[in-house]
């Protein structure tokens, strides 16, 4: 069933509406992934993120002032992918020394989290599908929430899984490395920020993980059984280039 992208709001309540589908799956993104990592430390014996109060859905108790902020808006000016972090939740890297499977466990987490959360996303989208001939304003705004929130955690998850330290992927390549591997592949990890930077204004970072976003995408689309053309419609909404429904 063909969405009609009609609307006739003024820009303002356009630009409203469009920051609401965005904001909550990039909230729930960021945060959920740094809880996830909390929260499997936690299960494997670390309380650490839990006495830091780290295992939070306020998204305030996350934020990095130059990851979250500055580092974001910067490259939102100067190029067309936005990069940022969140404040790294604290984990006590000795309760797991004698067992280096469970810290790979606990870095692990966070990509799932996100990965999960896509699948739930592409749940919502396809139960707004289903009401748009009771409820189209509804089912509009599940659909268009729904994209966002598939393409952000997918973003999120395969970004995370470069293999660059301190980045999720670079930590788990390094855990299963060889030990003397390990420590020169560790040297990197003062420089990964700037190196991730400079992927970015190069525009590598994007044609690397834009495959493996379109393969996740396609992926969840496919087990929950959404239409994955529905998908892209609803992001050419989201991306200015189509009109958006106002519920």
């Amino acid at each position: 069933m063909p969405l009609d992208f009609s609307f006739s709001a003024d820009s303002l309540t356009h630009f409203g509406w469009l920051v609401l589908y965005w904001a909550l799956p990039v909230v729930f993104a960021i945060t959920l992934h740094e809880v996830a990592h909390g929260a499997m430390a936690g299960f494997l014996g670390d309380d650490t993120a839990r006495k830091a109060h780290r295992l939070s859905l306020n998204p305030l108790r996350h934020i990095d002032p130059l990851g979250s902020v500055l580092v974001p808006l910067i490259l939102l000016v100067l190029g067309d992918f936005v990069f940022g972090w969140a404040r790294p939740v604290p984990v006590d890297h000795r309760v797991f020394d004698k067992f280096p499977q469970k810290m790979l466990m606990v870095v692990a987490a966070g990509p799932l989290a996100n990965f999960m959360m896509s699948l739930l996303w592409a749940l919502v989208m396809l139960a707004g599908y289903r009401w748009m001939d009771v409820l189209p304003g509804v089912g509009a705004a599940m659909i268009y929430m729904g994209a966002a929130g598939i393409f952000i955690n997918s973003a999120v998850m395969m970004l995370n899984l470069l293999p660059l330290p301190p980045l999720d992927g670079g930590r788990m390549l390094c855990m299963v490395l060889p030990g003397r591997y390990q420590k020169i592949f560790a040297r990197i990890e003062p420089w990964g920020l700037f190196v991730m930077v400079v992927l970015i204004l190069t525009g590598l970072a994007a044609a690397l993980i834009w495959p493996m976003m379109v393969a996740n995408i396609a992926l969840v689309t496919w087990l929950v059984d959404t239409p994955f053309g529905l998908f892209i419609q609803a992001m050419k909404a989201l991306l200015g280039q189509a009109d958006l429904v106002m519920p």
